[in-house]
């Protein structure tokens, strides 16, 4: 489903723009786009059970690492939480 726009009269290009990307937001195009960049075929079963053991024993590396002092808390953090969050708690438990 293309989206047609033609110039108004007396418009200038920035309002026809902004009114062009204000169209392709309401219309859901650009989120069918995303969806459709990122498509991954669905696995069979014994694909999906070798891939949750594959995390289960790197999750357990990982714990036993940390556990022994190898893995450091902040390199373990970081993985699991967003860029600033581990920032901020970094931050927190020094100043405590």
């Amino acid at each position: 489903m293309p989206i047609i726009l033609k110039r108004r009269d007396n418009e200038s290009n920035e309002r026809l723009i902004r009114r062009f990307s204000r169209r392709i937001q309401t219309s859901g195009l650009l989120l069918r786009a995303k969806r459709r960049a990122h498509f991954e075929r669905a696995k069979n079963e014994t694909q999906r059970k070798k891939d949750a053991l594959r995390r289960l024993a790197a999750r357990t590396r990982d714990e036993y690492l940390r556990k022994i002092g190898e893995l450091s808390e902040e390199t373990y953090t970081r993985g699991r939480m967003s860029r600033g969050n581990a920032k901020k708690r970094t931050t927190n438990a020094k100043k405590s």
